[in-house]
């Protein structure tokens, strides 16, 4: 997990004065890095998989399972052996901390390689994994690959751990679980105390509680879903952005109102309205407007909306609006004479008359006299409203929508960082061949990963009761969430901040365990009518994929761009370094040298915990070392209970990445819609029951496409015309590709040239993405099987890769349970259940064990992997056997022999037989 660092961390109250240093180090390290490595081209794909265990200790006599708090024990046992292992050239294992002192993570030994045939390895090395932890556990302990320990800090269960511990610490504070249970490396418990310390008060953690027949919380309540949602929503936990303190109730939405999800994802109820751009000044051929960064404050680098475009946002204060992706736009001139911004209805379809593209060669945008500051303080006196209103509806004034009411409802509540990263899961990194692929592979990927954390969904347990949702990633996001009150959008803090990031007081719209917040690919578009293959607007990057609040520090942002990195690049770093370090070694702060080492860039970079994460080639400690090149990870997935599910999921998001880059599909959906897939994700049974946001066409948008697939005439032409639109300059043309390697078409799909980019996503079911929908969605399923036979993969490696994308399929369209939705059904319907969402530990104790035999292939559950029958996994394989020929001793060698031919029934003289079995 993270860094990991031998050394003495500082508590936070004498790291503070270290702040600013270790993140301006942190940037330069950054820029050392990228000017060494960006030209670094020609790297073969390579990639590995991640697993996380948990070790319990289990009594079946008095039907008890507790956490077991061996992981390090276990771990240098583990790792002794495969020392002892080095020279076999087979598969090998590596086993590293974990968050938890009853956890432990595995790599294989070596990676995987970009032919067919190591897709097989997959499984082979976790099955491996597998035996040879149980081969160290003692004969009273499991390691079930599954996501959490469903009862830690319930309080109907007195004993959680072995050996036994009790509640709090100094490092977490809790009320509920020990300090115990964080790994002894010092830098988990000061991540845990400076996170807490940081925040300036516990975390605190609410997670919607599944309502039963007699669950007590929920006496007196009428409304069956609780959430006033229609028969066919979902209700959704807005993770995150809880704007109440009460630890006993969360606020939850429904997934058919955009209203709620737009506005939780900008930090509290808002009105938004659509704006057509609309500068009207006769001294410029074209209008537009720059953003504001906040009221008076221009910024300059971005890119900017011109004249016909429409933005998203909410009218904030007289004369302002706020825009989804955090920047503002004056309404009109100061003096009103000249109007700015056309307000739209919300319930239109109304296309935009510039698609953005015509822009080439103009002069920069008006740039009228701000209003004076004293009519508004910054964005905190933006953010800092009054929340009273934060329970009455959300609904915007020109919407035909109904109104939704957002009601609390019964929580969970947690207070400590070991309730999410106490959580295990599964996670795959991939080496791309330049900087290009790494980048557009990061935002494709980060599309997926709301799709396939809900498709491999196994989270529907919380201190010990039972959750109305099904995943993990918002239980750690709140976690971890070390942001000031002032940070998330409450009242200003007390306290001295100034050297922490944004004095502690810039609002931030995210937990820095969250999904992204910015693409990165920076792609390249065309003028219209340009000829084929000519990329202009290098520096283009489009608002309207990146419509959600983009924090950023303004400071590291200009070094960046001065050091030669493109705006998306250079926001993304400079987003990440709106947070401060969390753990700060005595001795690694100036003395760390920046030409040489990523310590600071790391430190930061490894504690922003998103979908996925971009990874620049870490420095070689020498000529022997390693090469590493530019990776990707991601890290939405949860945990399965076989190696069969869990290399099912690893080699399908392997085979997304090869189909992407081969058939240059375009992913893009705007990030609000990506943000209210990971919302809609967590739901419960939301594979099965859940509709989420995606593309129509996953080729780019082209003249002539305004995103249903149909052929449309331009604003310029009557609706009787008979002239044909223009036709597109690369029609026919041969797609060339650029000198990273990368094809005109695949540059093009951040900009989106064409229609309106509005219609080029739509709501569809997980079966829908995965197995296609009508004619004009195909689905990542036969995809990946068209990519299969174009790479001409047959044999052993296809058999069982149909294996893998038979289980995806089915489970995509409900044949198959996702082990959120079995581990439900196990536990409702056993007999010690009592229908009031309580987990009793005799029950707890049954399902664990069952999941560890499914794992072990000692059980056969046909609903979660259908036909397919695990073998079972035999701790006696866990080793391969040496053929010695070491001499041995005549003792040993007698004995030996006496067993055997007593063993063979050997005859004696005389013709009697000794022994015999």
């Amino acid at each position: 997990m993270g860094l990991l660092k031998v050394g003495k961390p500082k508590p936070w109250s004498t790291s503070k004065s270290d702040l600013p240093y270790v993140r301006s180090a942190g940037v330069r390290q950054f820029i050392n890095t990228y000017k060494r490595v960006r030209s670094l081209k020609g790297d073969s794909l390579l990639w590995g998989d991640e697993v996380e265990y948990g070790i319990f200790k289990v009594d079946g006599d008095d039907k008890t399972i507790k956490m077991c708090l061996r992981g390090k024990e276990i771990m240098d046992e583990l790792n002794q052996a495969e020392e002892k292992l080095a020279e076999f050239p087979g598969e090998g294992c590596n086993w590293v901390p974990e968050y938890g002192s009853w956890m432990i993570e595995s790599t294989p030994s070596r990676p995987y390689t970009g032919y067919a045939e190591d897709l097989l390895r997959v499984e082979k090395n976790m099955r491996l994994r597998r035996k040879r932890l149980l081969k160290a556990l003692k004969e009273d302990e499991i390691a079930p690959t599954v996501s959490t320990y469903i009862l830690m800090g319930a309080s109907h269960v007195p004993s959680q751990t072995f050996p036994p511990s009790t509640p709090g610490g100094e490092f977490s504070d809790s009320s509920y679980i020990s300090d115990a249970i964080i790994n002894p490396h010092p830098r988990f418990g000061t991540l845990t105390r400076n996170i807490r310390e940081r925040r300036g008060e516990k975390v605190n953690i609410r997670v919607p509680l599944f309502r039963d027949t007699s669950t007590p919380e929920f006496s007196g309540i009428k409304d069956s879903k609780c959430g006033g949602c229609g028969e066919e929503e979902m209700s959704v936990w807005s993770y995150g952005q809880q704007i109440h303190e009460e630890k006993d109730t969360v606020m939850t939405g429904c997934s058919g109102s955009l209203e709620w999800l737009d506005s939780s994802n900008s930090g509290a109820p808002v009105k938004l309205s659509k704006w057509r751009v609309n500068v009207q000044d006769p001294d410029q051929p074209l209008k537009g407007l720059y953003f504001r960064a906040q009221p008076g404050v221009v910024v300059a680098d971005a890119d900017w909306p011109r004249n016909g475009e429409v933005v998203v946002g909410a009218e904030v204060s007289e004369g302002w609006i706020r825009l989804q992706n955090g920047y503002y736009l004056p309404m009109s001139s100061e003096d009103g004479d000249i109007p700015y911004l056309e307000k739209l209805s919300n319930s239109s379809k109304t296309p935009t008359t510039n698609d953005g593209m015509d822009r080439k060669g103009f002069p920069s945008p008006t740039l009228s006299p701000s209003p004076s500051s004293s009519k508004l303080s910054g964005m905190e006196a933006l953010d800092l409203k009054d929340r009273k209103n934060s329970m009455e509806s959300v609904e915007s004034s020109e919407s035909t929508e109904p109104t939704i009411l957002h009601k609390m409802r019964p929580a969970i509540h947690m207070d400590a960082m070991g309730f999410g990263m106490g959580c295990c899961c599964l996670q795959v990194t991939f080496q791309a061949k330049d900087i290009d692929e790494s980048r557009i592979i990061y935002d494709q990927l980060a599309v997926l990963s709301p799709i396939l954390m809900a498709l491999t969904a196994s989270t529907p347990f919380l201190k010990g009761r039972i959750a109305d949702i099904d995943c993990r990633w918002g239980v750690i996001s709140e976690s971890v969430d070390d942001r000031t009150r002032a940070e998330r959008g409450m009242d200003a803090v007390a306290e001295d901040t100034d050297t922490m990031a944004g004095k502690g007081k810039k609002r931030l719209f995210k937990s820095r365990y969250d999904s992204i917040s910015t693409y990165i690919y920076q792609g390249a578009c065309s003028a219209p009518g340009a000829p084929c293959g000519e990329m202009g607007f290098q520096n283009r990057v489009m608002n309207k994929y990146n419509d959600i609040p983009v924090p950023i520090d303004e400071d590291h942002y200009l070094q960046l761009r001065a050091q030669g990195c493109d705006p998306s690049l250079a926001q993304h770093v400079a987003h990440l370094f709106i947070r401060d370090p969390l753990v700060i070694f005595e001795g690694s702060v100036e003395e760390v040298d920046d030409t040489k080492q990523t310590e600071h860039f790391e430190s930061i970079q490894s504690t922003n915990w998103q979908t996925v994460r971009w990874k620049p080639p870490p420095p070689r400690d020498g000529p022997n070392s390693p090469h590493i090149g530019w990776r990707t990870e991601f890290r939405s997935m949860e945990m399965q209970l076989t190696d069969f599910e869990n290399s099912a999921f690893t080699v399908f998001i392997v085979l997304a990445t090869r189909a992407i880059l081969a058939f240059d599909l375009n992913l893009y959906l705007p990030l609000s819609r990506v943000d209210a897939n990971m919302q809609r994700a967590h739901s419960r049974d939301a594979a099965r029951t859940g509709k989420f946001f995606f593309r129509r066409h996953m080729a780019p948008l082209e003249l002539g496409d305004k995103g249903y697939g149909e052929v449309y005439e331009p604003a310029h032409h009557t609706s009787s015309s008979k002239t044909p639109p223009p036709s597109n300059p690369c029609d026919g043309v041969k797609e060339e590709e650029d000198s990273t390697g990368a094809s005109n078409h695949r540059r093009r799909a951040p900009c989106a040239t064409g229609g309106m980019e509005e219609n080029s996503y739509e709501e569809m079911t997980m079966s829908e993405i995965m197995n296609g929908k009508g004619s004009y969605f195909p689905g990542l399923v036969p995809l990946i099987y068209a990519y299969l036979e174009l790479i001409k993969c047959e044999g052993q490696p296809f058999e069982r890769i149909n294996q893998y994308l038979d289980l995806i399929k089915k489970r995509s369209n409900g044949e198959l349970k996702t082990p959120a939705t079995w581990m439900r059904d196990y536990v409702t319907s056993h007999p010690d259940y009592k229908n009031d969402s309580v987990i009793p530990e005799s029950v707890a104790h049954d399902l664990m064990v069952a999941c560890s035999e499914i794992g072990e292939g000692k059980r056969h559950e046909p609903s979660l992997t259908g036909d397919v029958r695990i073998e079972p996994v035999l701790k006696e394989d866990a080793y391969g056997v040496k053929l010695d020929s070491e001499r041995v001793g005549e003792g040993k060698v007698f004995s030996l022999l006496q067993k055997y031919m007593k063993r063979a029934g050997v005859r004696e003289e005389g013709g009697e037989e000794k022994g015999g079995d």
